[in-house]
């Protein structure tokens, strides 16, 4: 049997594609650059969506060609060296690692322009937007990398303008997305670019994943990202709206918790936490919201208030400004199967 050439029973008839070595005429070449430590489901997810919508042939390549190991321990076995891509093709993609790995050998990295040059489109999975970054691919482009790392991506290439909440973004022939599971949702907008929305539709039915999925990669994040200098002035007011998030936090019951001037208080604000003292404390209501309506029965009018939030509607903005969706949207994706009941 052939492996992947063998197409499933699962796809509507006309689907499926060929991913082994065999080239199907019409089909377009996809070049998938891979290491020890790749995380996993960044190349099957995209894989799966490229095999299901069929008009592709996709093919691994390492650095010495061999085969390599991913994140989670499973071997993924490699077609080809990279330096013998030397022939056009129509999309690179570069997925992620582990964000406590290490950084992928410079020879990785040092081909990647001439394989993005090859190539008519070049897209980045999760992490994989730092090796695109390293190759100076990204300069003074719009990118998203996985929303706990985007700070980082941030402060180690500050050429490259970082979008925090795009589950993917397209900067000329350079395709970038959010974490993991974002890398269908970004290879399914390649599809419908190449075969229209029907096929792509289509595809993203058979994986029961949207094709557009609502709302920013915000929705995801989870509480204590921020950091700070201990012992700072900051740190203190950080700590005092965590703590109890529901308080009157205005800009001048802030800056006189800091001891500084609001004008200063500011400036802090933007340099360290990349936004303003009231904008962040409405973010934290809104994480502390999320976490009731993830965890309890309790209203939103009770939610509201609890979190500080002057009324229903309040909290609604607020919730469409940080994440893109309402509570009662977050509410359902995300509630626990067990919640604590009403009080």
């Amino acid at each position: 049997m052939a492996g992947c050439a063998v197409r499933p029973s699962l796809w509507p008839p006309g689907e499926g594609d060929q991913t082994s070595g065999v080239e199907i005429p019409g089909s377009r070449e996809v070049v998938v650059m891979v290491h020890d430590g790749v995380v996993l489901l960044d190349v099957a997810g995209p894989v799966q969506v490229l095999h299901g919508s069929g008009g592709y042939r996709v093919r691994l390549a390492s650095v010495d060609g061999r085969a390599v190991r991913t994140d989670v321990g499973v071997p993924l076995d490699v077609e080809l060296p990279v330096h013998q891509v030397r022939h056009r093709f129509d999309t690179l993609l570069v997925p992620g690692y582990a964000l406590a790995t290490a950084q992928p050998p410079p020879a990785l990295v040092a081909e990647l322009p001439r394989l993005s040059g090859l190539a008519r489109r070049t897209a980045a999975i999760c992490t994989g937007a730092f090796l695109l970054a390293a190759a100076r691919l990204l300069d003074g482009r719009r990118a998203t990398t996985h929303w706990a790392a985007c700070a980082d991506l941030a402060a180690r290439f500050p050429a490259v303008r970082v979008r925090p909440d795009a589950l993917y973004v397209r900067d000329g022939p350079l395709f970038t997305s959010a974490g993991v599971t974002a890398g269908i949702d970004l290879t399914l907008t390649l599809v419908e670019e190449d075969h229209g929305p029907e096929r792509a539709r289509t595809t993203a039915k058979y994986l029961v994943v949207f094709l557009h999925r609502p709302g920013g990669q915000s929705q995801f994040t989870v509480r204590g990202s921020t950091t700070a200098v201990p012992g700072s002035a900051l740190r203190r007011v950080l700590d005092a709206v965590a703590a109890d998030p529901a308080a009157p936090h205005t800009l001048a019951t802030m800056a006189a918790h800091a001891s500084v001037s609001e004008r200063h208080l500011t400036r802090l604000f933007r340099h360290t936490v990349g936004t303003t003292p009231i904008r962040y404390v409405e973010r934290v209501r809104v994480e502390a919201a999320k976490t009731l309506l993830e965890a309890t029965h309790d209203g939103v009018t009770r939610i509201a208030r609890a979190c500080g939030f002057g009324s229903d509607d309040s909290m609604r903005r607020a919730f469409l400004r940080g994440i893109g969706i309402t509570p009662a949207e977050y509410r359902q994706r995300f509630r626990s199967a067990h919640p604590t009941p009403e009080r």
